[in-house]
């Protein structure tokens, strides 16, 4: 078989490894302290750093592509090539929404790596098949280091990213996220060697590389764009804002309580105080509040609220709940387990469990 000789220009090894690490930048940073947005806030932050992480990958793999240097003249498959964005953007998404709206743990943050950097695998591979009048021939030994590298950095990336959410970190996950991305293309590329085909077998129009090289300017100024708006968000000092109005006003004779969680509801920003609580549900990362006027969502986790609620008289009986006892109208213990009533039809039972028993008997005696 008859290959052809090929090479990767050294500057653009360099701009892409740039484009790369801006990409991660922006992509880890939109997607820190979600915990304090609502709801819509946090899809949209994902839904912006999905966009950012997996157009960077696709934006890197075409400037090194725009790199290779071979003596034939060769072209894209736009569809392909197209499908190859898509995928890389829709499996960053998958491995935020894990990282994001399920409970984080060791194994999910390595679930999302992994996620991650087989993202970079498919893209590069389905955007390499979209080559035409040359063929890419691949070996063993780069389908195999690559795909090592790349889900092995990419994991190392989101341990640290999220293990502890910091600037710190993220400049230091961005690099791994850069190095990932880039090492795993030119590892690739380099166990890769191509083949002249005489005829073209497009999906979609044939796209050269003049216009790729457009659409990867488009698409690295969106990313660099993106960049600066991230970076000069977080350099800008944020005022604090005027505290939200309380759920029930407080007559000026009365003092005004020790503790207001924050809440939200219907898209608005509340605070409840803790006096109104009867019970608090964990929900995953974050917490429902239960008062007579109905549920509020707060962005507090079931630990945050554990620690500040205790101070107030609050007590666990369960590993999801904790009552206020001076909310519960009845207490029915059972042998191994029992149940907390509340005043109100809308406040259903909380369950109190075997190991929470005892407390939940000495408290309601």
């Amino acid at each position: 078989m008859e290959y052809i000789n090929h090479q990767n220009s050294p500057w653009l090894i360099s701009i892409a490894f740039l484009v790369a690490l801006v990409a991660g930048g922006t992509g880890l940073t939109l997607t820190k302290d979600l915990s304090k947005k609502t709801v819509f806030q946090r899809k949209l932050s994902i839904a912006l750093a999905a966009i950012t992480l997996g157009g960077g990958i696709w934006s890197m793999h075409f400037v090194g592509m725009l790199g290779l240097q071979m003596p034939i003249l060769f072209y894209y498959d736009a569809a392909i090539t197209l499908v190859s964005a898509l995928i890389a953007i829709l499996i960053v998404t998958l491995a935020l929404l894990l990282l994001h709206f399920v409970k984080r743990t060791r194994l999910t943050i390595v679930a999302a790596g992994a996620l991650v950097g087989m993202g970079v695998l498919a893209m590069h591979y389905v955007g390499m098949s979209g080559m035409q009048l040359c063929r890419p021939v691949y070996t063993v030994f780069g389908v195999v280091s690559s795909s090592v590298l790349a889900i092995g950095l990419c994991i190392l990336a989101f341990w640290v990213a999220y293990d502890s959410r910091s600037n710190r970190t993220i400049v230091i996950g961005t690099l791994c996220f850069g190095t990932a991305v880039t090492a795993v293309h030119y590892l690739a590329m380099a166990g890769t060697q191509f083949t002249p085909v005489a005829t073209t077998q497009e999906i979609g129009p044939l796209i050269s590389n003049e216009v790729m090289a457009i659409g990867v300017i488009l698409s690295s100024f969106v990313i660099f764009g993106a960049f600066l708006w991230v970076g000069s968000t977080l350099l800008v000092p944020v005022e604090p804002a005027e505290p939200a109005a309380p759920l029930s006003p407080t007559p000026a004779a009365q003092p005004a309580p020790a503790l207001w969680l924050p809440c939200e509801k219907d898209g608005g920003k509340v605070r409840v105080p803790a006096s109104d609580v009867a019970f608090v549900r964990a929900d995953g990362h974050y917490t429902q509040i239960y008062t007579a006027e109905g549920r509020f969502f707060c962005v507090w986790p079931i630990t945050e609220a554990t620690k500040r609620l205790r101070a107030e008289g609050f007590i666990k009986v369960h590993r999801s709940y904790l009552v206020n006892p001076a909310k519960v109208t009845r207490f029915e213990p059972g042998k191994d387990k029992g149940r907390c009533g509340f005043d109100g039809a809308d406040l259903p039972e909380v369950p109190v469990s075997r190991s929470h028993l005892k407390d939940a008997k000495s408290a309601f005696a």
